[in-house]
């Protein structure tokens, strides 16, 4: 096949097309049909992904397929079980010299977060909610360092669970932390700046576990100790140079290795502080929006219905009626003035700010 010189997007596709375009190959599995063998593949872009399947004889034609490849395809867009999907007619995968010639970002999926952003967000959280000048100072110097600056911002967060886009590792970050903040302005007793620490660090070993780009492998590291030991012997260096209290830095290695929760889900240790079932918690519930978020993103916007079902959630999710735009947009201007009125109230009861004091 010539090379497509207009890109079909997925999200632009629908039902019953003829579709001559390139995109990423990103699963490919066989299996057993009544007519022989046949391909089951996911395609990838950076506006989403569709399945697609290469029915015998074509499949006969491919002994393999290997994953993390620019393909171009002829297909015909079908619907299966109220789902776009795509019958493959022809397929080819593209060769250096064409795939040179191509903008790699429009098949990769990122964040619509700007990163340089989402970082600087990141800097003035610790800058406003740590006090403590050893750890505030282990947090910034793993902020400002030039590697880890460079990979998380378009590190994923997993491979296909949550946040599995470039980009994501750091906004699954930020939202666990701004999370972990919150929570800690109803539970006071908790200790804000080491969960504030712990929520920025406890995921950045994925950075190391997974080689993001167009295949988003598992690396050796990854595979042979995970994203959470490489994470602990990765911060040795910060700790020392920090000089941040050895009772401390145990505390922050706890939330890290006890953030999974379970031992079944991963977890070396089981959350046994107060502030390690916090971060826990709020990790999950970051995740799990992100699952149900991306699943209704497929509803359109002014209808109710369910999603496909979520092997990771073992259930559909319901896109449920919503509450009529003009009350929520009263329901939210009154919170925000409540908010504001708490805060001059705490503040003419607290003329000296405690937390500030060093």
């Amino acid at each position: 096949m010539p090379l497509t010189t207009e890109k079909k997007y997925i999200n632009e596709i629908k039902a019953n097309e003829d579709i001559f375009s390139i995109f990423l190959l990103s699963k490919a599995e066989q299996a057993q049909a009544k007519n022989g063998m046949y391909w089951r593949i996911e395609l990838k872009d950076a506006t989403g992904s569709i399945e697609g399947k290469i029915w015998s004889p074509l499949s006969s034609a491919f002994s393999e397929l290997p994953v993390g490849q620019i393909v171009e395809i002829k297909a015909k867009s079908t619907t299966y079980r109220d789902k776009i999907d795509l019958n493959i007619e022809a397929l080819a995968f593209l060769s250096e010299e064409e795939t040179a010639q191509i903008n790699l970002a429009d098949f990769i999926e990122s964040s619509t977060q700007d990163p340089e952003l989402m970082l600087t967000e990141l800097k003035e959280l610790c800058k406003t909610y740590c006090y403590h000048k050893p750890l505030k100072k282990f947090l910034l110097l793993i902020l400002k360092d030039e590697e880890i600056t460079r990979l998380l911002k378009t590190a994923p967060a997993a491979k296909s669970m949550h946040h599995a886009f470039a980009g994501g590792l750091l906004e699954h970050t930020l939202s666990v932390t701004k999370l972990c903040l919150k929570i800690s302005e109803q539970y006071p007793q908790l200790d804000k700046q080491i969960l504030l620490a712990g929520a920025i660090c406890h995921d950045l070993g994925k950075m190391w576990e997974m080689s993001g780009g167009l295949s988003n492998e598992y690396t050796d590291e990854g595979l042979l100790i995970g994203h959470i030991q490489i994470i602990i012997e990765k911060l040795e260096p910060f700790l020392k140079k920090s000089g941040l209290e050895t009772a401390l830095a145990l505390h922050l290695k706890h939330l890290i290795l006890s953030h999974h929760g379970y031992y079944e889900f991963g977890a070396p240790k089981l959350p046994q502080t107060a502030e390690a079932l916090i971060l826990h918690y709020a990790d999950n519930i970051d995740a799990k929006m992100d699952q149900v978020k991306t699943a209704l993103n497929t509803i359109p916007e002014t209808e109710t219905g369910w999603s496909k079902y979520l092997k990771s959630l073992e259930r559909s999710v319901y896109k449920a009626e919503q509450t009529p735009q003009a009350l929520r947009q009263n329901l939210e201007t009154q919170t925000n003035l409540l908010e504001q009125n708490q805060e001059k109230n705490l503040q003419c009861a607290l003329p000296f700010n405690f937390e500030n004091y060093n």
